[in-house]
């Protein structure tokens, strides 16, 4: 067999070893997606002032970020199912570690989130309605559910790519608990 042959039969191996430790690379991550942080960890929340989900549930601006207390920003969709995936975490956040959960409702519709929250409950204490994207753009969004921590004096701290998961809540409350104490 030529050397040229050689090569040849054993192209398609090489390209799946390399597929292959690509995978498990990502296993080794914990599912997290292979982006770079968010370009806003240690400076302000970006300007927004987004309109209110129902009376109950103000809008939400990036003033209210700056209350003295850390919240979680969690960017949401009703027609996303990772986002109703994480919404157990998140009540579960909220009711037994009392984390404050402000949520970005990204192009979606009072209605349907409201079957959503009527089936899941609602974790979120103020929720935006973000009906032209322009508010995910200036957090930089790429893609929903996405959460962020943020600081009282309303800098960001964390962000979280994907849903939130029970394997994730000890790390998200550690973080949640150094940013309350800086």
């Amino acid at each position: 067999m030529s050397l040229g042959r050689k090569l040849l039969v054993g192209l398609p191996v090489l390209v799946l070893l390399a597929l292959v430790a690509v995978f498990f690379l990502r296993l080794d991550r914990g599912g997290q997606p292979m982006i770079p942080p968010s370009a806003l960890i240690g400076k302000p929340a970006p300007q927004f002032d987004l309109a209110g989900y129902d009376a109950e549930h103000p809008g939400l601006s990036d003033a209210d970020l700056r209350q003295g207390g850390v919240t979680l920003v969690n960017v949401f969709a009703s027609w996303c199912a990772p986002c109703i995936a994480e919404l157990p975490q998140l009540k579960a956040l909220a009711e037994q570690h009392g984390v404050t959960i402000h949520a970005i409702a990204w192009k979606d519709k009072p209605e349907a989130m409201a079957q959503v929250f009527a089936e899941y409950g609602n974790p979120f204490r103020r929720i935006g309605l973000d009906n032209n994207g322009r508010a995910a753009i200036a957090w930089g969004i790429s893609g929903v559910p996405e959460t962020f921590v943020v600081r009282g004096d309303g800098t960001v701290v964390y962000r979280h790519l994907g849903d939130i998961r029970p394997e994730h809540i000890p790390a998200l409350l550690e973080t949640i608990k150094k940013a309350q104490q800086q």
